[in-house]
């Protein structure tokens, strides 16, 4: 929907910006790394990208067929003066959590971090074939 622009006719383009400008004055929008997700044969991939992060700031976890993952991340850009005039301080977090299919084997998955690519590969276990179950006629 963000996609979607509303359009106001009859007004100045300055009132259009004023009310745009209001509209969203007080928002924050979440930013949280975009995903892609795909499925091989014998495994999923899941490729999140993680630009301007580093291998240990981000944090893959599984809990009850739950996999996250996660960042805290402070940064802190100082100027270095006699008084400090200039200091900044940018904090940046976010979680994503997806919940695993049935058929991943958890103890299998795997994660690469390079680039500011994480991908981690998440297997697949067996398909076990029904076992046939002998019926006796008394």
């Amino acid at each position: 929907m963000r996609y979607l622009t509303r359009r106001t006719y009859g007004l100045s383009p300055f009132d259009s910006l004023f009310n745009e400008l209001l509209s969203t004055w007080g928002t924050t929008q979440r930013r949280v790394p975009a995903v892609n997700i795909t499925e091989e044969e014998n495994a999923y991939v899941l490729e999140a990208e993680l630009a301007g992060y580093k291998q240990d700031e981000v944090s893959v976890q599984i809990e009850k067929h739950v996999l996250k993952i996660s960042s805290n991340k402070e940064t802190n850009l100082e100027e270095e003066t006699e008084k400090n005039l200039v200091t900044e301080r940018c904090y940046r977090c976010f979680e994503r959590s997806f919940t695993l299919p049935e058929d991943v084997d958890e103890n299998k998955i795997t994660a690469k971090f390079a680039d500011g690519l994480l991908t981690l590969t998440l297997p697949k276990k067996p398909v076990e074939k029904p076992k046939p179950i002998e019926v006796k006629i008394k």
